[in-house]
């Protein structure tokens, strides 16, 4: 089976810095897969750059059996490839959390009853149906990071493009978004700063350095306590991944 997602030599420039320099990445089906790297190294600009958020300079990326390069060849990837944002207040504009879960089904082309039934589904799911009438901008932030979630769910993707999922989250919270994610067999990129959940859900590794992926491996060193942390394999070079 060819691979879900491939970066050949991306380069992605901003302010005459280069963020992306002939980055290469290959995502495999099932495949959980955290991106790590410092604050400022590209992350972000990766994922969006997958979905054509970001406009590749030089390289191809090939997402799901074909080249995108156009606006149009990225349209069908991002019905693929559901990206949670950052922050959930970014994705949520709709005026309950039900309308906002929805939202996406319905731009599949969905009749406006079969999106409410869908995103009523979904909502159970994931055991959020006592949030599908609650105004958005009122849930807490725990809550809007799962309703987001729900809303990428919906449009039932084959990629989860995750963008620091846990972040603000309480304990319950980050609870239940490890344990539906932990329960989701579909493809993901994870990008988060928290080791003991990457180490939880992902499957490999990769590092963001100097604008290059680097295959990484997760090693616990005994302290006090156990601390998680990232340490590249191999060398400097240019790797395929």
């Amino acid at each position: 089976m060819s691979p879900l997602i491939i970066l050949d030599g991306v380069t992605v420039s901003r302010g005459g810095r280069r963020v992306l320099d002939s980055a290469n990445l290959r995502l495999e089906a099932g495949e959980r897969l955290a991106l790590v790297g410092p604050n400022g190294a590209g992350k972000t600009t990766l994922l969006r750059t997958l979905i054509g958020l970001e406009k590749a300079e030089a390289g191809t990326i090939t997402a799901f059996g074909a080249e995108r390069r156009t606006e149009r060849d990225f349209r069908p990837v991002r019905a693929r490839a559901g990206f949670l944002f950052q922050d959930a207040d970014d994705q949520l504009f709709c005026p309950t959390a039900i309308d906002d879960v929805a939202f996406g089904p319905l731009n599949l082309g969905l009749s406006a009853k079969a999106a409410a039934e869908k995103a009523r589904a979904v909502l159970e799911r994931l055991h959020l149906s006592h949030l599908a009438h609650r105004i958005t901008h009122h849930l807490s932030g725990g809550e809007k990071r799962l309703v987001a979630l729900a809303g990428v769910l919906a449009m039932d993707p084959e990629v989860l493009l995750l963008d620091e999922p846990t972040n603000a989250l309480d304990d319950v919270h980050y609870g239940r978004l490890n344990e539906i994610l932990a329960n989701l067999p579909v493809a993901m990129i994870i990008v988060s700063h928290d080791r003991r959940f990457l180490h939880r859900l992902s499957s490999r590794v990769v590092a963001l350095q100097g604008g290059r992926l680097h295959p990484a491996a997760f090693h616990s060193h005994p302290h006090t306590h156990d601390h998680l942390h990232i340490h590249l394999e191999g060398g400097e070079g240019d790797h395929r991944h």
